[in-house]
Parts: C-alpha cells; sequence; structure tokens
C-alpha cells in the first residue's frame, strides 16, 4: 500500500532560511537555516518514513553553517585588521 509522505515544513524553512541569509538577512537567516534544519532532521528521523525533506534540511544547514562561518572569519578579520591599525598608530605617535 502506497504512503503518501509529506515534505517537512522545518525542511523547507531552513531552506528558505538558508537562502535569505545569503541575500536579505544575513544574520538572522543564518541563524533560522541552522536551527530549523537540525530540528528537521530530527523531526524526519522521528516520523518512521511519514516525513520527507532530509535534501532541503541538509542544503539549509550547510547554507547556514557556511553563512556562519564566513561571518566569524569576517568578524576576525575586521578586529585583526582594526588591532593592527591601532597598533600602527600607537607606535607611530
Amino acid at each position: 500500500m502506497n504512503q503518501i509522505r509529506r515534505t517537512s515544513s522545518l525542511a523547507i524553512a531552513s531552506l528558505v532560511a538558508g537562502i535569505l541569509g545569503w541575500t536579505l538577512v544575513p544574520f538572522i537567516g543564518t541563524l533560522v537555516a541552522i536551527v530549523c534544519g537540525h530540528m528537521a532532521r530530527g523531526e524526519i528521523r522521528r516520523s518512521n518514513g511519514q516525513l520527507d525533506g532530509d535534501g532541503l534540511a541538509i542544503a539549509g544547514l550547510v547554507l547556514g553553517w557556511i553563512a556562519a562561518a564566513l561571518w566569524i572569519i569576517g568578524i576576525v578579520l575586521l578586529f585583526t585588521v582594526l588591532g593592527g591599525l591601532a597598533w600602527f598608530a600607537t607606535m607611530n605617535s
């Protein structure tokens, strides 16, 4: 007997938020993509085949984690450059 599988709403939300995290709402979209992606994967695993959308959840997670890594790298570089400039300014005064 064929069973109709629904797509997880959280998986869809994760993918949409991951895309928005790269475009319109960078910080919030990134966080929502990561949280919803993890929640969707757990929901799909617990559904015993009733829910689909693991690929969507993984795509949202990948987009979210890559964006988060770039945020962290950008912040570290910003503080490194500003710290270097401050050090350079104190050395030349």
